[in-house]
This record gives structure tokens, sequence and C-alpha cells, in this order.
């Protein structure tokens, strides 16, 4: 007859403990993080102005273009912009200094 060495299931059992400790300690982490995506997560990021805000005009921030409103101002293509808020579709920006 086949014979189990105890060591082995130890090994083994623990083993699998450990995986799951890992595996559940990761949901939970993930479960506790708050979501941070949508127009939330813009404000405070950076944005690349893609036509000249005279005061209107658009912005590429993350692989899209918004519509943007400088609050003071120009800024040409190509200036880094920071959002200060959204409003729907548009956001409001401010020049970086």
């Amino acid at each position: 007859m086949f014979q189990v060495d105890p060591v082995l299931i130890a090994v083994v059992a623990i083993t699998i403990a450990g995986m799951l400790a890992f595996v559940i300690n990761r949901i939970l982490a993930a479960h506790r993080r708050q979501a941070a995506t949508g127009k939330e997560e813009l404000v405070g990021k950076t944005a690349v102005v893609k036509t000249a805000l005279k005061p209107e005009g658009t912005v590429f921030h993350e692989g899209e273009i918004w519509t943007a409103e400088l609050d003071t101002g120009q800024a040409e293509p190509g200036e880094e912009v920071i959002i200060t808020k959204s409003e729907g579709l548009k956001l409001f920006v401010t020049k970086i200094k």
C-alpha cells in the first residue's frame, strides 16, 4: 500500500493556507479602496492644450479630448494646464505658472 509522509501533508496544507490568506488579503484591500474613476478624479490633474484656449478651446487628458475654459488669459497648443473643476462635459482649467 502507498504511504504518504506526514511532513508532505503539512507542507501542502501550509502552502494552500498561505495562498488562500494572500488571496483573501488582496480581495479585502481592493474592497476597502475608494473607486477613483470619472470626473471626480480629474480635479488637480494636468492636461495639454490642443486648440488655443481664448478662453475656450480643447485640452487632451489621458487619451481624451475635452472642451475646456481657461480662467484668465490665453493658453497656446502644447502648454500644460491644471484642471480646477468639471461641469458636465466641460473642464475648467488654469495655466501652470
